[in-house]
């Protein structure tokens, strides 16, 4: 089995703002290829981190590696090795979405007509040829995004840094957003992504770290994060006239152990070790005791509860 490279690392990274910490201590691995998401709430460190990767800021301690080069003694190297699309887009209003990127391609050195047909390219990437002779205040908010990509784009960096790239999109542009940084993961660009949506971090990595305070919490795939939760659960769902205290008695013996109750949602449910058993066993003792219900179904911990259960766990470590 192929051992993939690792496209970035950090050990140890720290950096500080005045009386506040801002990273203490960060450790990454992201392989070569891959989408690795930086997830934690406002204030957890993701910038920083992805500025002092970018060679933007400078870390007070540790070390760091992009694309096989110090971030801080090889930084000219580390720059045209990698894009980077910060949280507000950078493109040209005034400019037409073929002229903003050959003017990008011009900037890194092309000369004209290799801008121009490097802006052809992406431009065919990223689905905007269509539209390549419009200006952006024109467009919709993912299309504007998926032109800023093309833009981090235009010398086929080998890792691209993403920071909250959907932070203010509607759900159609955000999809479009997705699908881009997808298709550029699999024609093998490496992507760190750092997201306060906790859906986009599920549908888009491989792998995630969770940090906050500047501190790494735990790092695994989305469906591991998820598992520090426990199992699937079982859910039942009561119709109006039906009191809840039978459903419950009936489901604590399945899930083996005492089930939620909410009144809120006019439910029960527990975590079960054999979700299709018990959804089995379940189905068929509502219906043996002839009990009312509106839904019965499994449900898998979300990332979102993931988040919330290790995040308040180090809270009141």
């Amino acid at each position: 089995m192929t051992t993939r490279a690792t496209a970035v690392r950090t050990v140890g990274l720290t950096k500080r703002y005045k009386d506040k910490v801002a990273l203490d201590g960060v450790n990454l691995e992201v392989p070569a290829g891959t989408v690795h998401g930086l997830l934690g709430p406002n204030g957890a460190g993701k910038t920083t981190t992805v500025r002092i990767l970018a060679t933007l800021t400078d870390a007070d301690g540790g070390q760091a590696h992009v694309a096989g080069h110090d971030v801080r003694t090889e930084a000219r190297r580390v720059r045209r090795k990698i894009g980077l699309t910060g949280q507000k887009t950078a493109v040209d209003d005034l400019l037409t979405a073929r002229q903003n990127l050959t003017m990008f391609g011009r900037l890194f050195r092309l000369d004209k007509r290799a801008a121009g047909r490097r802006a052809d390219e992406l431009l065919e990437v990223f689905n905007l040829a269509d539209s390549a002779d419009r200006t952006p205040k024109n467009f919709s908010g993912g299309m504007r995004r998926r032109l800023d990509l093309a833009a981090s784009m235009i010398l086929a960096p080998s890792v691209l840094f993403l920071d909250e790239p959907t932070t203010g999109l509607d759900p159609a542009g955000r999809r479009e957003v997705w699908q881009a940084v997808r298709d550029l993961a699999e024609h093998g660009t490496t992507v760190l992504l750092t997201t306060h949506y906790l859906d986009e971090a599920d549908r888009l990595c491989d792998r995630i770290s969770v940090i906050d305070d500047g501190r790494n919490l735990i790092e695994d795939t989305p469906a591991g994060l998820k598992r520090q939760i426990g199992d699937e659960r079982l859910e039942i769902v009561a119709a109006d006239e039906q009191p809840l205290g039978p459903l419950a008695d009936l489901l604590a013996p399945v899930a083996g152990s005492e089930p939620v109750v909410s009144q809120a949602d006019h439910s029960v449910s527990a975590p079960v070790p054999d979700p299709i058993g018990a959804l089995t066993t379940v189905a068929t003792e509502v219906r043996r005791l002839g009990l009312q219900i509106e839904d019965l179904g499994l449900r898998r911990p979300t990332l979102d509860e993931a988040f919330l259960h290790l995040t308040s766990q180090e809270r009141a470590a």
